[in-house]
């Protein structure tokens, strides 16, 4: 399912307008990317988590040459299955 037709779903499921089936999608994803970037951590229990990670700065080698290469430390993105969301994928 790609983001045209979540938006659909999504309208069609809250007798919405697909405008605002969309304009609710992209402030929910919005509000999602504000609060990671503070570092705050977004849990909807049982569904999803989405938290901010730190990586630590590593150095690493470059496969063709073999020289090291330093990585900077820099902040990712991890996400975790809830056991609803679990539960769905197993069918």
């Amino acid at each position: 399912m790609n983001k045209t037709e979540l938006v659909a779903e999504l309208a069609r499921r809250t007798e919405l307008t697909q405008k605002d089936a969309g304009a609710a999608l992209d402030s929910l994803l919005d509000i999602v990317a504000e609060g990671l970037a503070k570092g705050d951590k977004l849990t909807i229990p049982g569904y999803l988590t989405v938290d901010r990670v730190a990586r630590k700065a590593r150095t690493a080698r470059n496969p063709q040459t073999g020289a090291p290469i330093e990585i900077a430390a820099t902040n990712a993105v991890k996400l975790s299955a809830g056991s609803k969301l679990k539960a769905a994928a197993k069918g």
